[in-house]
């Protein structure tokens, strides 16, 4: 993730006080680099709420510090060699941009622990996690298509990474299965939290028609737009969102990293950490759906906890044959389902999308 707010002195502050007063105590001390503000209602509250379970599941033998707000880059570097410095034993990296960042860092920290999400880079002291968002996506794009009646579905997308990527062509695949006279129009909003970008996005798609949005970003702004608007619905992102709920929010996606921060937690402190990396989805509950709220039809939210169900059974796969490439060359055989390879690197749109991905 990439966020443009210069990195403060006030919110090294906020992160990092309590860090050296811990120097002379046993206490296990668990660090946290967030791309956003822990306010932000989506993505990094969910993080957040992940640090606080730790707080909570160990009570005084472990010590929680943040820095939020942390450009991706140069900044990110500083931090999280701060944070190293001041005493913790692990760091959660928490944003893909953090990637490099944090293998640089580990380097120079080679008894530090460190953990980053959403990327692929490893090291003997570097393990990577992420969840399968695009699951999520799927059973969004499902009630997308259902609740259209202008037939255009309009897409928030945050950076043309490929986790992005898998997340619009999962919505389109589903929503284009529920009605196949679905367009979607995609805004790329350059930004993970920027909620004057984000709610700008939200107008010019329902200016566009789009009387359902989606949003790989981390704000409520996009709810608060198409309240505002009237009769567009939308979906939580990360977050519950619950407080646009029952209308226009009526579901999300949750990202649960409580479990996942509490063992990783538990390993250091038993001196069983070893590097791995984890994409966990549906079945794991690494990735809840939020409530379906009675503004969807009975039916629908029936069809979409099924969907849900086989997912998690792994009965379905959400990118499933038979399916083309965007330029219309062949891509999976009927019955065939997308390998993880290929959705780790994901980098084209499916057919029936229009426009470009941006380079």
């Amino acid at each position: 993730m990439t966020l443009k707010t210069l990195l403060t002195g006030a919110a090294l502050a906020v992160g990092l006080a309590a860090a050296p007063a811990l120097a002379q105590d046993d206490k296990t001390r668990v660090g946290f680099i967030y791309v956003g503000p822990i306010g932000d209602g989506g993505w990094t509250y969910e993080h957040d709420q992940g640090r606080l379970a730790i707080e909570e599941h160990f009570g005084d033998a472990v010590e929680t510090v943040y820095q939020e707000s942390v450009p991706e880059g140069a900044d990110a570097e500083r931090a999280i060699t701060q944070m190293a410095l001041n005493g913790a034993d692990l760091i959660f990296t928490t944003s893909f941009g953090f990637m490099d960042p944090t293998i640089s860092v580990a380097r120079k920290f080679p008894d530090v622990k460190f953990e980053h999400a959403t990327g692929y880079k490893t090291a003997p002291n570097v393990s990577t996690y992420s969840a399968r968002f695009y699951e999520g996506r799927a059973i969004q794009g499902h009630i997308a298509g259902k609740m259209t009646e202008s037939n255009v579905v309009g897409y928030i997308a945050s950076y043309p990474i490929p986790e992005v990527i898998r997340g619009i062509n999962a919505a389109f695949i589903h929503a284009r299965k529920a009605n196949p006279d679905v367009q979607f129009k995609i805004i790329w909003a350059y930004t993970w939290f920027d909620p004057a970008k984000e709610a700008d996005a939200a107008n010019a798609l329902i200016e566009q028609g789009a009387d359902v949005i989606l949003q790989h970003t981390d704000s409520t702004a996009p709810q608060a737009a198409a309240e505002k608007a009237g009769g567009v619905v939308t979906f939580g992102q990360a977050s519950d969102m619950a407080e646009y709920k029952p209308f226009p929010r009526v579901s999300s996606i949750i990202d649960n990293w409580k479990p996942y921060y509490i063992a990783r937690t538990q390993a250091v402190i038993d001196g069983t950490w070893e590097s791995q990396q984890i994409w966990h989805g549906i079945d794991e509950g690494m990735v809840e759906i939020g409530e379906i709220t009675d503004a969807v039809p009975a039916e629908v939210r029936d069809e979409a906890l099924a969907l849900k169900d086989a997912i998690a059974a792994g009965e379905y796969h959400p990118f499933t044959g038979p399916l083309k490439k965007q330029d219309g060359s062949d891509w999976l055989a009927e019955g065939e389902t997308a390998d993880d390879a290929t959705l780790l690197g994901m980098n084209f749109y499916v057919e029936g999308l229009d426009g470009e991905i941006p380079q």
